[in-house]
């Protein structure tokens, strides 16, 4: 029963069935949005029509179709999948591997039958063409009038590297699912945050209290005005507050500390700085409306004048090049305002300063070297596939010699080589 069950496991057929299950619910785990809340499925995916007929909100929640990756079924498909890659490793790839390292002699004529590569030559001289064979860099192991030949050993050590290299990345992938976590966090310049806003976490995970500062943040430019790269300058505090580390960081560049990555993902405008007549400073909020898809942020300021009495200016941004545009109630343009720079019309207004805000994504992924290291070694079996292994039979039968062959792949390039192999003979 034992030797069935292992069997049944080893089978390729069962480990491609596995992996397209695997695969088939990777796909659903791509379509349906991971991770999200209640309140979002219930949106997206309403009882009273539901997708396809049958895919609402409860479903979703019930299969755990909201955390494909982390549902125990899910986790035990994997585990089944390693599994049989193991058994195939042992049971079938290993014994493969030692037997084509054995001396496999034909002692009988019949059996050069069962080869697709078979000739037959009288009166050879056999010396040479051993000679001929060993230059085509073959291992040659003879008894007697009984030859066995082989070279391109290294491919049958492919499928084992196969194997190894997917139970590593899986390895890796649960690592990563039940210990790694994904949080993002939006933080103003200036200011010191803990990671609170975690939308990703596995079972075994401990979430850091590492706390950050956000120095500064900037934009620059392309000489059309388009944004050309945002950039943030982060410290990472110890718990009295010290710091630890500081590098400025922007997108695909960003700042690694104790296994925990921060990313530089996105930018807000939140507040201006004012200074009035009087000297004081204010701040203002900023809103951003979306229009056409474009980011602009507006605030308005309120105004007492000794002519026109109170009124608003509404104020336009659109950049962090360092300048608003400023309104008057009825929409018509009064003037530029860049940071520093007093406006008398009919009061004294100063630009401070921008408050901005950067969008930052935190993850530490604890097994992503090992999954690197996985598709490092599936790299390498890539390229060891492509060594053929081949094999040459060689039986001398009283005045007569058998000579077959097999290989692995690239079958026509063999047929060639034996071609100018037994070509040769005739000649000698």
């Amino acid at each position: 029963m034992k030797q069935k069950i292992f069997r049944f496991l080893a089978d390729l057929r069962f480990a491609i069935f596995i992996l397209l299950v695997i695969a088939s619910f990777s796909i659903i785990g791509t379509i349906i949005e991971q991770d999200q809340t209640i309140e979002n499925y219930k949106f997206n995916y309403p009882l009273t029509n539901p997708i396809f007929g049958f895919l609402s909100w409860n479903l979703i929640i019930k299969l755990g179709l909201d955390h494909i990756y982390k549902t125990w079924w899910f986790l035990t498909l994997i585990l089944i999948f390693a599994i049989s890659l193991l058994t195939c490793t042992f049971l079938q790839q290993l014994p493969s591997l030692i037997i084509a390292r054995r001396c496999q002699f034909f002692r009988k004529a019949n059996q050069f039958k069962k080869l697709k590569t078979t000739v037959d030559v009288k009166n050879p001289y056999l010396s040479q063409f051993i000679f001929r064979i060993k230059k085509n860099n073959y291992s040659i192991f003879q008894q007697k009038d009984i030859l066995y030949c082989y070279k391109g050993l290294i491919g049958r050590i492919t499928p084992i590297i196969v194997h190894f290299s997917m139970i590593i990345i899986l390895i890796g992938s649960m690592i990563n699912s039940f210990i790694g976590f994904n949080a993002q966090e939006i933080v103003p310049k200036s200011e010191t945050f803990h990671i609170q806003n975690i939308f990703n976490t596995g079972i075994l995970t401990k979430i850091p209290t590492t706390s950050t500062r956000v120095n500064d943040f900037w934009i620059t430019y392309t000489k059309k005005t388009n944004i050309d790269q945002f950039y943030s300058n982060i410290s990472i505090l110890n718990n009295y507050g010290s710091e630890i580390k500081q590098q400025t960081i922007f997108v695909n560049h960003p700042i690694r500390y104790n296994n925990i990555v921060y990313y530089q993902t996105d930018w807000n405008l939140i507040g201006l700085r004012i200074r009035n007549n009087e000297s004081k400073i204010f701040q203002y909020p900023l809103i951003s409306p979306k229009i056409d898809g474009q980011k602009i942020w507006i605030s308005s300021i309120p105004i007492i004048s000794e002519t026109k009495g109170f009124e608003n200016i509404n104020i336009l941004a659109n950049n962090l090049q360092g300048y608003v545009s400023l309104y008057n109630k009825s929409g018509t343009f009064i003037s530029n305002l860049e940071i520093n720079e007093t406006l008398h019309f009919p009061f004294l207004l100063t630009l401070v300063d921008f408050i901005s805000s950067t969008g930052l994504q935190i993850k530490t992924d604890p097994g992503i070297f090992i999954v690197y290291w996985g598709f490092g070694l599936l790299m390498i079996s890539t390229l060891i596939s492509y060594s053929t292994y081949s094999q040459i039979w060689i039986l001398k039968d009283q005045q007569k010699i058998f000579i077959g062959g097999n290989t692995t792949r690239a079958k026509f390039q063999f047929e060639f080589e034996m071609y100018k192999l037994t070509k040769k003979l005739y000649n000698v």
